[in-house]
């Protein structure tokens, strides 16, 4: 099952996909909806069902319009937390050493020898799957912001003018709805653009977390239910209407060092991420970058990615500010 959400008659609503060409609207929005089943003890597939109208829209129509809308929201930007861990892929630490320091040795190194990226990546393949029951390795942790840093699908990410460099990351995204009595539900996943500044971060991996301080953007679609443990997408960036950059990138717990519980025990462990009513939207990792094979992205060019069991692709244009804004700070 799958879900998108849209405006529609001045409202949001969630909607559930048909096919390439349709969506059923649904009465309530994908939030309320997630609300509604934390209350009930129900899962979400049979809200959804129990929700749906009979109204049908024109999907592409939604697109051309501009009228998706990221498949959950909160109506309170700042009750959504963005954030992300990195290093969780199988073949992430080549990528992450290949931009950094393409001389070092890879994490068949002695100890003494590896990097911190490399470190923490065999932290994860030795200790990111624990048994049922068990603590697995800490992943490298980042925050990106609250919702106002997410961007529609379909809509421009900007991109500020003091960024040295404007990267796709392709991953996928768990989003949460955190009960009245603080427990974490999953909603479902979406795929992901957790757009980085990568040049800011080569200089010094200590500028990780000014690099992930960006817009990003998930969906169009949720996917409710579980999630296969192997998936293949692609990553393609489109200049001018051609392609200038393609590359396929796999996901999945199959094609990682952590399992997607292990990362969820290590976000909600904290209390300050189990407030009650929020929302969540987390990144779950990378090993495919256009950055790694020497592409610098321009304003206009058109991120698109894809992952078949996802339904329709994610795509965003890039939109460079012209103007860092003036934000000097006053003694009162």
């Amino acid at each position: 099952m799958r879900l998108i959400q849209c405006k529609h008659q001045g409202q949001v609503l969630a909607a559930l996909v048909e096919d390439e060409r349709t969506v059923r609207l649904l009465e309530a929005d994908t939030y309320t909806l997630a609300r509604r089943a934390i209350a009930d003890g129900r899962s979400l597939a049979e809200v959804v069902e129990t929700a749906l109208t009979e109204t049908r829209l024109d999907y592409p129509q939604l697109v051309d319009e501009r009228r998706l809308l990221p498949p959950l929201t909160h109506a309170d930007p700042a009750h959504c937390l963005v954030t992300g861990t990195g290093l969780t892929h199988l073949g992430s630490a080549d990528t992450r050493s290949a931009m950094h320091a393409p001389s070092q040795r890879q994490a068949q190194a002695d100890e003494a020898e590896l990097t911190d990226s490399m470190r923490m990546f065999r932290l994860g393949v030795e200790g990111g799957k624990p048994a049922a029951g068990e603590t697995g390795a800490q992943p490298e942790w980042f925050y990106k912001g609250d919702g106002d840093c997410v961007v529609a699908p379909e809509a421009p990410l900007p991109v500020p003018a003091f960024a040295a460099d404007a990267g796709e990351e392709p991953e996928l995204a768990g989003l949460y709805v955190i009960g009245d009595d603080g427990q974490p539900w999953r909603v479902g996943y979406a795929i992901g653009n957790e757009l980085s500044d990568h040049v800011t971060e080569r200089f010094n991996y200590l500028w990780l977390a000014h690099s992930k301080l960006r817009h990003c953007s998930f969906g169009p679609e949720l996917l409710i239910g579980e999630l296969p443990e192997h998936l293949e997408g692609t990553s393609r960036i489109v200049r001018d209407g051609e392609p200038l950059w393609e590359k396929p990138f796999l996901t999945g717990e199959a094609n990682m060092a952590h399992s997607l519980a292990n990362l969820e025990h290590h976000h909600f462990k904290y209390p300050g991420f189990r407030r009650p009513g929020d929302v969540h939207v987390h990144f779950f990792g990378t090993a495919t970058l256009s950055f790694a094979d020497g592409i610098q992205p321009r304003d206009g060019d058109r991120f698109e990615i894809s992952l078949p069991a996802f339904g329709r692709t994610l795509r965003n244009p890039l939109a460079f500010e012209s103007e860092a804004a003036d934000t000097p700070v006053h003694s009162l």
